[in-house]
């Protein structure tokens, strides 16, 4: 019998062989993943700034460990049955540490993981803007993180900001390398306009997934018709918990009675997201003492 994991990751790979742009929800807690899966999302997005943020309280400066992250990403998988795809930023560190961060989260059952070529974390010194990683370092990282995969389900994507950084001739470059390398996806960030859309399409053969979408190229048909299968819409998710956390405590401070608090969730909205009935059967199934519910 085929484990939650193989049946997960079998679910992503169909969305990336179907003829569809799928929005992933993005996901930073079991309990988000549990909405985004009771809402029909077909996949989850865990990106490396919703794990920081929720994990440490932090902004996205590569300041996260792969622990903390792999960790956090275990925690989303166990709650819910949604696929999940993770940012794994450049795999923390070079072209081995690569293969310990594949290692880790297809333990964890990540459906599938995306590896950059940004020069990460910031070095020392000015800079304006991020450096990308020579290509034949880059290809190195993405080898070496389809060489660590044991599970042949787990999807890998090569990941790349070049269109934005250094142009999409070079963005080119690197998607050809990086199919080449063996990854099953490309994952871009920076594509605004159909010209550079439309070249990424015609250059590569993978998959595409997309970091966002300009408003240029923003139409569903469009991008599915481009081959991409997944377009993230950003990370709204946890700042608008935040917000709701902040409003609610700020009102509670002030002074509001908590009958009078708004936009809380329902009793029976939390009892469908912390799968309340579950365990009340768990309940009267194990621990009643006569066997029954």
């Amino acid at each position: 019998m085929p484990s939650r994991w193989t049946e997960r990751r079998n679910r992503f790979r169909a969305c990336l062989e179907s003829d569809r742009c799928h929005h992933p929800a993005s996901v930073f807690d079991p309990l988000s993943a549990r909405i985004a899966e009771d809402l029909g999302y077909e996949m989850g997005m865990f990106a490396g700034s919703l794990g920081s943020q929720a994990v440490l309280g932090a902004p996205d400066l590569i300041v996260l460990t792969l622990s903390e992250f792999a960790d956090q990403a275990h925690r989303i998988g166990r709650a819910s049955e949604l696929p999940i795809l993770v940012d794994a930023d450049h795999g923390y560190g070079n072209a081995l540490n690569v293969m310990r961060t594949v290692e880790e989260l297809e333990t964890a059952g990540v459906a599938g993981l995306s590896i950059e070529d940004t020069e990460l974390p910031r070095p020392f010194g000015p800079s304006d803007k991020a450096a990308l990683l020579s290509i034949e370092e880059g290809t190195g990282k993405m080898r070496a993180a389809v060489a660590a995969r044991r599970d042949p389900g787990l999807v890998i994507a090569g990941r790349t900001s070049a269109v934005s950084i250094a142009g999409i001739d070079d963005a080119l470059a690197r998607i050809r390398a990086y199919e080449a390398a063996g990854v099953d996806a490309l994952f871009l960030i920076g594509v605004q306009t159909r010209d550079q859309l439309e070249a990424i399409a015609a250059t590569a053969s993978l998959p595409l997934i997309l970091g966002g979408a300009g408003p240029e190229i923003a139409d569903p048909n469009l991008l599915a018709e481009k081959r991409v299968r997944v377009c993230l819409r950003g990370h709204q998710t946890v700042r608008a918990a935040v917000q709701a956390i902040h409003d609610t405590m700020k009102a509670l401070r002030d002074g509001v009675p908590p009958a009078e608090l708004k936009g809380l969730a329902s009793p029976e909205l939390m009892r469908q997201v912390t799968r309340a009935d579950d365990y009340a059967r768990w309940t009267g199934d194990y621990l009643d003492g006569d066997g029954t519910s």
